[in-house]
């Protein structure tokens, strides 16, 4: 693949290709040795003219000898380059394009235009290197401009320059100078990404890849595509990315392709260029009235053009039409261009494929087009033989891609990318893979191969599968792939298919941003390109460091920072990463706060004011306790980094007097005891003085505080419990709250909770009132369902009915089909067992689930049960509902079978005994 080719023999190649296209250019000045090629008398030459008219508007077109120049530059050069886009992609292509290692000139001089940063908090003023601002009229209409380009380009081959050789020489150098200009003016590849009018034309041919090019979210390697590089003395390459546009075409073109091609400049690019490129070639027909005129190349021997602007410019039906050749290209090329518009939209609107199968369609076809003219008149003075072998070629080359572009989509884009970050992940655990693979590489699996392999390793347990999950969704919210609120979505085949509920995904994106909170903030924009360019200046800073004993100059480091426009924050994110103690203290002094926080949160909800709704007061406290064992086991990660630094008791002490509830369970998991110092793990494993067992005594303030933070919960049962409780505390505040939420919108039970409070003259609501919120939370509380995740209880729920009995009424009798799982929430009631001596009465309490065993066999119920109090309420869970969600949550049928084993041995016990 082109990316592979070593960037200093890249630079060799760009050098010779430079260097002929300028010695091209200076022979568009003086060139005495080529046009003896092109006269009628010579003996072998293919180039030589023939004595034939060529008609052009019915009078014959004198020919005399000429240069080669323009010749090779339109019939060669240009015809070369589309074909190297489709066959190789952008990323060849902008590794040797000469025009973009011209606009280069100023970087490798250390010349670029700088601007200066004024930080909001400091005021220190620093310079940065100038790039294109986001929120620039540059930005936003830069591929109006490149097009714009084109065009005039292309109106500008048929008046001015097509064989005119000053003026054709003349716009060329105005042109590298326009790119260095650029390249002096922007960091980055500014001209190639903002300006170059053959941008739009690599994008068409390239994306959404080359039929050799290279997948860049499948590459191992940092450095992909054509992105921009540099040579180090060692002879190794390192990223000089400066993120100079967003998606970068030159990181990932697939990726840029399916992340605008909804976008209607994207549909304009397309469309307009197969109209543009059929307008240029019908044209020289239109003006000449017939085909000789093209195919012979006489076009490029007139080198009188400027003569001939005002000339008639049309020839239709035998006659010449009075429209100047001023006005008649651009009209007749604006009309083509338009024409294509509006026929690729109505294709969009009428057509069963989708936009990327018409564009797809649409390159294929342009390009076949493009190569029965372009290139053709030089073609046809060579034999038969090769005119055949050159369009097999193209043909060939334009099927290939078709066929393998029409297979792509971006849901396969999505799934090999996530499938490459977690074969990544995968390599990383050192798993003994070799003998499920035949002799195959991971890297030689399909997405689908990966994951089921996954399931298969004896290594892969449930605990290494979440903490390769967690890596995929650090990497994902890294590089802006998806943010906190849209990962549950943008990662859920994946989940699917190695078996990660959407509960631990809340989890462990919860432990994510306890171990980097930034992630989390909505407010922060991230990208693959500014990862890019914050690893090439993490690359370069620690070589610096290295090669200076880490005493670097400051001058030099400043210089640095421009050159990748690092801000002060991003400077010292990436040194944190290069002082790894450093970079530990600093994250537990972020870990720990929030631990605090949290910890806060709980004891604010464990207060006499809640008493009287344990259920709900215990449900959000056992979710804020996890998210308390998240953060005490990201703690515990970084004081194993620390070893045995002095700082690692000092903060073990710290943490240890905070009271973390689970903290010996969570020391007693996995291998803490051998990851941490012996002294760290005895001081953690110390108990406190004193206890909590009665929370201190906090101000109504604080619980009515912790109970709004809880209404930005992402589970609506929690946003519900925490709204409820808010209405018993202060219903004229929740009500407020509950203002600026739509209730026939919100998911159940939360629109159930908005209903009941969001009313001004609505009385205090209590839980029963509320029978979708009562169902979920004594699921959530029962033994039985204790531990369920959110989504399947939710299921559940949504299957299940309330019912209530009379006291003495029966609930079920001996010999009934056990049809549903019976939930007892509130009253009395008693089983009736008949006994050799008598009936004895085993009295029920709420919480307990009965029948379970019949229900889990199918069986008939052997007992007989008896509600034993007036307004008995017992939740009905209908056996294809609990069935169902068996099948679906396996860690539910975990628990359900480790509870039923339990139940088993304790009565087998009670027998024995």
């Amino acid at each position: 693949m082109a990316f592979e080719v070593s960037e200093a023999r890249m630079h060799g190649i760009r050098w010779i290709l430079t260097s002929a296209w300028l010695l091209i250019i200076a022979s568009l000045f003086y060139d005495p040795w080529t046009p003896r090629f092109t006269e009628a008398d010579h003996p072998w030459s293919p180039l030589r003219l023939s004595e034939d008219c060529v008609p052009v508007q019915d009078f014959c077109l004198s020919q005399t000898p000429y240069p080669l120049g323009t010749t090779v530059f339109w019939g060669v050069v240009v015809p070369a380059a589309v074909l190297l886009l489709l066959l190789f992609g952008h990323e060849l292509w902008r590794r040797i394009c000469p025009l973009s290692f011209l606009s280069q000139i100023p970087r490798a001089l250390g010349w670029q235009r700088q601007r200066t940063k004024v930080n909001p908090r400091t005021g220190e003023r620093r310079q940065q290197l100038a790039k294109v601002p986001a929120d620039s009229w540059l930005a936003r209409h830069y591929p109006q401009l490149q097009f714009g380009w084109l065009f005039v380009g292309l109106c500008g081959r048929i008046l001015f320059f097509n064989a005119d050789r000053l003026v054709l020489a003349g716009w060329l150098l105005f042109t590298i100078a326009a790119a260095i200009t650029v390249g002096w003016l922007y960091g980055g590849k500014a001209w190639c990404q903002y300006f170059c009018p053959m941008a739009p034309v690599q994008s068409i041919y390239s994306t959404p890849a080359g039929l050799l090019g290279s997948k860049a979210h499948l590459s191992e390697k940092p450095i992909t595509q054509s992105m921009c590089r540099t040579v180090l003395p060692d002879g190794s390459e390192q990223s000089a990315c400066v993120a100079c546009q967003q998606p970068c075409i030159d990181i990932d073109a697939e990726r840029m392709y399916w992340t605008r091609l909804s976008s209607r400049e994207f549909s304009f690019e397309r469309y307009a260029y197969v109209g543009l490129v059929v307008g240029y070639f019908l044209y020289y027909y239109l003006y000449a009235g017939t085909w000789e005129y093209y195919f012979s190349g006489a076009w490029v021997r007139q080198s009188d053009q400027l003569s001939m602007l005002l000339r008639p410019g049309l020839f239709l039906f035998g006659q010449s039409l009075n429209v100047p050749r001023l006005v008649a290209v651009p009209l007749v090329l604006g009309l083509f261009t338009w024409l294509g518009v509006v026929l690729g939209r109505w294709i969009e609107r009428s057509s069963r494929w989708g936009r990327h199968e018409i564009f797809v369609l649409a390159t294929f076809g342009v390009f076949n087009f493009f190569f029965l003219f372009s290139g053709r008149p030089l073609l046809l003075q060579f034999p038969g033989w090769v005119q055949s072998l050159f369009d097999a070629v193209v043909v060939s080359v334009s099927s290939l891609w078709l066929y393998r572009s029409w297979e792509r989509s971006s849901d396969l884009h999505q799934r090999e990318n996530l499938a490459s970050r977690f074969r990544r992940q995968l390599e990383k655990l050192d798993l003994d893979v070799g003998r499920y693979l035949d002799g195959r590489q991971l890297a030689d699996l399909s997405p689908h191969e990966v994951y089921v392999l996954a399931k298969v390793l004896p290594g892969f347990t449930r605990e290494k599968r979440q903490q390769v999950y967690k890596e995929v969704v650090r990497e994902a919210l890294q590089e802006g792939y998806a943010n906190a609120s849209s990962s549950l979505e943008v990662l859920s085949q994946m989940r699917r298919e190695i078996g990660i509920s959407d509960e631990e995904h809340s989890l462990l994106l919860e432990s994510v941003g306890v171990e980097n909170p930034d992630l989390l903030d909505p407010d922060g924009r991230r990208s693959l390109e500014d990862q890019v360019r914050l690893s090439g200046y993490s690359k370069s800073l620690e070589r610096l460091m290295l090669l200076k004993s880490r005493q670097a100059d400051p001058e030099v480091i400043r210089s640095l920072r421009n050159q990748y426009s690092i801000s002060p924050d991003e400077a010292a994110s990436v040194l944190e990463g290069l002082a790894p103690s450093t970079s530990a203290l600093q994250k537990l002094e972020a870990m720990l706060p929030r631990f605090s926080e949290l910890r806060r949160a709980r004891l604010n909800l464990l207060q006499p004011q809640l008493a009287d709704q344990p259920l709900l007061r215990d449900l959000l406290a056992e979710s804020l306790l996890q998210r308390q064992d998240l953060s005490v086991r990201a703690m515990l990660g970084v004081l194993s980094e620390l070893k045995e630094q002095p700082q690692a008791l000092e903060w073990a002490a710290r943490l240890q007097a905070l009271r973390p509830v689970n903290l010996p369970q969570l020391l007693a998991e996995g291998t803490w005891k051998q990851q941490l110092s012996a002294p760290v793990y005895a001081l953690l494993l110390q108990q406190p003085r004193g206890g909590e067992d009665q929370p201190p005594a906090c101000p109504l303030a604080n619980t009515l505080s912790s109970l709004e933070d809880l209404l930005q919960e992402r589970t609506p049962l929690l946003r519900a419990a925490a709204l409820f409780l808010l209405a018993r505390l202060a219903p004229n505040r929740a009500r407020l709250l509950a203002s600026g939420l739509d209730a026939a919108a919100a998911p159940v039970p939360l629109g159930e909770v908005l209903q009941a409070v969001s009313h001004p003259t609505s009385p205090v609501p209590e839980l029963h009132d509320l029978p979708a919120l009562e169902m979920r939370v004594h699921l959530a509380a029962s033994d039985f369902f204790s531990g369920t995740s959110h989504a399947s209880l939710e299921q559940l729920a949504a299957a299940s009915e309330l019912r209530c009995f009379a006291a003495g009424e029966l609930i079920t009798e001996t010999g009934d089909t056990c049809r549903e799982l019976l939930l007892l929430i509130a009253g009395r009631a008693a089983v009736r067992y008949q006994e050799a001596d008598g009936l004895r009465l085993e009295p029920l309490c709420p919480g307990q689930v009965l029948d379970e065993l019949e229900v889990l066999s199918h069986s008939a119920s052997e007992n007989t049960i008896v509600a034993e109090e007036e307004g008995t309420r017992l939740l009905a869970v209908p056996v294809a509902g609990f069935d169902a969600v068996l099948e679906r949550d396996p860690d539910f049928a975990r628990r359900v079978l480790e509870l039923e084993s339990r139940h088993l041995q304790s009565l087998m016990r009670s027998l024995q005994s």
